[in-house]
């Protein structure tokens, strides 16, 4: 079971990392409405290294990304419901709309994203790339986003 970690006491288990050798992964992402789709990324992410961290947006920065009404689940909760998964070490909470100055704080050996981003506009992978690291998009699974679940949910229960 992965830890929800601070910001500083991450830090310190990254430069603990980087001494033993081990691969520090980054992802990042909002979360909100955990599905199949964000575990196949989890999975893949985790195959990439020894350690898989998730920064989480906070419920702020969601609002300011996807509008009124998100996230739907509190940070607590989904950051909870990501430490408890197999792949994940550590989750840390980020106030800011992009993880961009998480990834220069942390600077992680692989930087992974699902397959709706293209790998030259993922948030960090200059970064993360001039430091010799490797970034990786992971394929997304037909059907399986959090717009689409929330789709069938309101049609399912008589919405628009």
């Amino acid at each position: 079971m992965g830890l929800v970690i601070g910001e500083k006491d991450l830090l310190r288990e990254r430069r603990a990392a980087a001494e033993k050798g081990l691969v520090f992964v980054f992802t990042n992402g909002c979360f909100d409405l955990l599905h199949a789709g964000h575990l196949h990324v989890l999975r893949a992410a985790k195959e990439a290294g020894d350690l898989l961290t998730v920064g989480l947006n906070t419920d702020a920065s969601v609002r300011k990304l996807k509008g009124k009404g998100r996230p739907l689940m509190g940070e607590g909760e989904r950051a909870e419901l990501l430490a408890a998964l197999d792949p994940v070490d550590y989750v840390v909470l980020f106030s800011e709309e992009t993880p961009r100055r998480l990834i220069e704080a942390l600077e992680p050996d692989v930087l992974v994203k699902g397959g709706d981003y293209q790998a030259d506009r993922i948030v960090g992978a200059d970064v993360v790339r001039g430091r010799g690291g490797q970034v990786l998009v992971v394929p997304l699974r037909e059907g399986l986003s959090t717009s689409s679940l929330i789709e069938r949910i309101v049609r399912a229960f008589g919405g628009e």
